[in-house]
């Protein structure tokens, strides 16, 4: 069952999905789902340092991205065909009978910018920020700003608990992550 923003709002209040810095309700609160803002740092691929990612050596990942670091109201250039890592401003933490889905805005979709790749589940037990694949297939720059309503949360209740909350799963790679962080792709996944 998908959470309504009733739903959503209960679920705030009574702390049993928490997100820090708690959301602007008259702003971020959709009608099933939750906007989550844009954080400062962003990790950009720097292709001109390796001629290939090999999926089955986890040391040919080092080097190959560069921490960007935005001062406040200071723009990230987000050029065609982009492919970066971004974050949330937002910590998230769901219970263990709750998932999420991730998806763009479509203000942004209209510009280009895909939010997420293909990791658009966020498993119960999950905590910390969200890191956000980011491409923008469009055809013109776009400044994108920290702040800025970036994506949004669809909330889905679990008929019972996990059995595996993400928190307590063994070799979990991304628990309590507050920057965007590479692949943790470890040779044979």
């Amino acid at each position: 069952m998908i959470l309504s923003d009733r739903d959503i709002k209960k679920c705030l209040e009574e702390k049993k999905i928490i997100i820090t810095p708690e959301p602007n309700y008259e702003k971020q609160l959709g009608s099933a789902s939750l906007d989550l803002r844009l954080g400062n740092e962003f990790k950009v691929f720097e292709d001109n340092k390796r001629s290939f990612i090999d999926t089955r050596d986890k040391d040919s990942l080092l080097g190959t991205t560069r921490l960007i670091t935005l001062k406040d109201g200071e723009p990230f250039v987000f050029h065609p065909h982009q492919f970066i890592l971004g974050i949330t401003m937002e910590e998230v933490f769901l219970p263990d009978d709750i998932a999420a889905r991730i998806d763009g805005r479509s203000s942004l979709g209209r510009l280009g910018i895909v939010i997420h790749s293909t990791a658009g589940h966020i498993d119960p037990g999950f905590k910390g920020k969200i890191v956000l694949e980011m491409e923008n297939i469009g055809m013109i720059p776009v400044l994108i700003y920290p702040e800025t309503r970036i994506c949004q949360l669809v909330f889905q209740e679990l008929k019972t608990p996990t059995s595996k909350p993400y928190y307590k799963k063994e070799g979990a790679k991304y628990v309590s992550q507050n920057h965007p962080e590479e692949s943790k792709l470890e040779g044979k996944d």
